[in-house]
């Protein structure tokens, strides 16, 4: 099943020579080195529970419920989904979002694409203003995501990611975050040929070995005006 959701993803924009010969396990190396300390470690957090308290008093206080009844007013179904993902070290926990979908069994094996019947009519608004990704606010106060790191993808997707480009589960070196260095950078939605898989790796593996506060405040601050620029792409 695993090889036939690769070909269903990327057709024939995947070369022989893209795929790694060897297959590995998913085993995050050592990356840190002096990169890593309890102090930037404890700033990170921080910084993220912060920022996450200050968006659940001032934003998702009242805009949680008005999405909630947006959403059941639309659709039959919850208003949260929750997908398996993985975390640092390739723990896997449950990320939540805004449903945007109408309930079907490819959540987990298929991507959204441009004009997906299985959108609901508020489920693209979400999507495209990027609300659906607020109820990870949750998952940040959890100790499960970063306010910034890289982006997780539902495992049966990752699992097949780390099988085409090695080393793929270096990301998971530190946490996943709700926006990342890729994300800031335009790469958001649908991944439609291995070129831009590869450059998303890319720029998560450097954040993983450049991160620091400084550098999550930039991203923040890059991702707002992306979202405000750079939307084409969320669907």
């Amino acid at each position: 099943m695993e090889n036939v959701l690769v070909e269903r993803k990327f057709g024939q924009s995947l070369k022989k020579g893209n795929f790694v010969k060897r297959q590995q396990e998913a085993k995050v190396r050592v990356l840190f080195g002096k990169n890593d300390s309890y102090q930037k470690r404890l700033m990170k957090r921080i910084f993220d529970v912060v920022l996450a308290v200050f968006t659940t008093v001032f934003v998702l206080s009242w805009l949680f419920p008005l999405i909630g009844i947006l959403i059941k007013l639309d659709s039959k179904g919850p208003v949260l989904f929750k997908q398996l993902r993985h975390g640092r070290g390739n723990t896997v926990f449950y990320c939540y979002k805004f449903r945007t979908m109408i309930k079907n069994n490819e959540a987990d094996t298929r991507q959204a694409t441009q004009n997906d019947t299985r959108i609901t009519r508020v489920g693209k608004f979400l999507r495209k203003s990027s609300l659906d990704e607020l109820p990870q606010i949750i998952n940040v106060l959890l100790g499960d995501m970063s306010i910034v790191g890289p982006r997780p993808h539902a495992v049966p997707m990752n699992l097949e990611f780390s099988k085409e480009i090695d080393g793929f589960m270096q990301r998971h070196g530190v946490k996943p975050g709700i926006t990342g260095l890729a994300q800031c950078k335009g790469y958001r939605g649908e991944i439609i040929n291995f070129q831009e898989l590869h450059s998303r790796f890319r720029l998560d593996f450097f954040y993983v070995r450049k991160w620091c506060l400084l550098f999550d405040i930039k991203i923040v601050i890059e991702t707002v005006v992306s979202l405000l620029t750079k939307n084409e792409k969320a669907y």
